[in-house]
C-alpha cells in the first residue's frame, strides 16, 4: 500500500472523524473547562499524540498489513455512538471516539501498527469523565474513608472529636467532608501523572503499572490528612481557617506532597529491582530518568 495513500486516507478520515463526533467534543470540552474533577482532559489528547510521535521510527518501520477486523471494530463503535446518542448516555458517545480510532489503525495500518500504537490510544481513556453511576460509587466511599482518617489524626492529636458519617464534629465548629472533599479529583489526577511519570522513567512494564497503582492509597492517605489538618486549623483558629483561601491552598500543597510520595515509591522501587540500561531510550524519557535517579 503506497504510504501517499495511507497519509490521504488518514487524512480524510480524520476530518470525517471531527465531523462526526464534534458535538460530542464539544460536550466533553465543556466537561473539562467546568468540572473540576476533570480539567486534567485538556492533557491527554496532546500528551497522546505526543507518544504517538515518538513511536514515528517504529511506525515508518513497520510492515503495513491491513485487517479486516478493524473495520468490524469501526462499525461496532460507531454502533455504540448511535447507542449514546439515542440513550442520551456521554460516556458510550466518547468511548466510541477511541474504539473508532483503534479500527481504524487496525483496518488501514494492521495489528503491528496497532501494537505499537496501544498505549496511546489507551491513555485516551483518561480523558472520558466517568459516567455518574460510576463516580458517585467511588466518591461516596471516599468522603468516609477521608473522614475516618481525618477524624482518626485528629483523635491522635488529643483533639475532642465526633465522626458521624462524613460529618465531623469539634468543639467549635463542625466539617463535612462533601463529595469535592472525597478526593477524588485528587486521585484522577495523581493517576493520570503516575502513568506518565512511570511511563517516562522506567522502561519495564511491571514498575509502570505499580507505580500507577501506588497513586491510589498515597491520593486517598493525602487527602485524608488533608481532611485531619482542615480540622486542626478551624480546632485552634476558627471555622473561617477552614474556608477560602487556606482550604484552596492547601489542597494544592497535598497534592505536592503525594507526588513527593510517589517520587518516593519510585526511588524504592529502582533500588530494589535497579533498571538496566535501555540504548532505546529517547533523549528526554533518558534525561529524565537521570534527574530522578540523581
Amino acid at each position: 500500500m503506497p504510504a501517499t495513500f495511507v497519509v490521504v486516507s488518514s487524512g480524510i478520515a480524520a476530518i470525517g472523524l471531527l465531523a462526526l463526533y464534534a458535538g460530542v467534543f464539544q460536550k466533553l470540552w465543556h466537561d473539562w473547562a467546568n468540572d473540576d474533577n476533570y480539567s486534567h482532559g485538556f492533557l491527554i489528547i496532546p500528551l497522546a499524540a505526543y507518544f504517538a510521535w515518538e513511536r514515528r521510527d517504529a511506525l515508518r518501520m513497520a510492515a503495513r498489513r491491513p485487517s479486516l477486523l478493524g473495520l468490524a471494530v469501526t462499525v461496532l463503535s460507531l454502533a455504540v455512538l448511535v447507542m449514546g446518542v439515542l440513550g442520551a448516555e456521554l460516556f458510550l458517545t466518547r468511548v466510541s471516539v477511541i474504539g473508532v480510532l483503534a479500527g481504524a489503525v487496525l483496518f488501514v495500518l494492521g495489528w503491528t501498527h496497532f501494537r505499537i500504537l496501544l498505549f496511546p490510544l489507551a491513555f485516551l481513556i483518561l480523558m472520558v469523565p466517568l459516567p455518574a453511576i460510576v463516580f458517585n460509587q467511588i466518591a461516596f466511599p471516599l468522603q468516609l474513608l477521608a473522614s475516618q482518617v481525618g477524624a482518626g489524626g485528629l483523635q491522635a492529636l488529643h483533639i475532642p472529636v465526633l465522626r458521624e458519617g462524613n460529618i465531623i464534629v469539634l468543639a467549635s465548629t463542625t466539617l463535612e467532608v462533601a463529595e469535592a472533599c472525597s478526593g477524588i479529583r485528587s486521585l484522577i489526577s495523581l493517576l493520570t501523572l503516575g502513568i506518565v511519570f512511570g511511563y517516562y522513567l522506567d522502561s519495564r512494564l511491571w514498575v509502570r503499572v505499580v507505580v500507577a497503582l501506588a497513586t491510589i492509597p498515597i491520593a486517598v492517605a493525602s487527602n485524608g490528612f488533608r481532611v485531619a489538618g482542615t480540622g486542626i486549623a478551624a480546632n485552634y483558629y476558627g471555622p473561617q481557617a477552614a474556608e477560602g483561601f487556606m482550604h484552596t491552598f492547601s489542597g494544592w500543597l497535598v497534592f505536592v506532597v503525594a507526588f513527593v510520595m510517589l517520587f518516593i515509591v519510585y526511588r524504592l522501587l529502582i533500588w530494589v529491582a535497579p533498571e538496566r540500561p535501555n540504548r532505546l531510550r529517547s533523549p528526554l524519557k533518558e534525561n529524565l530518568r537521570v534527574a530522578a535517579k540523581a
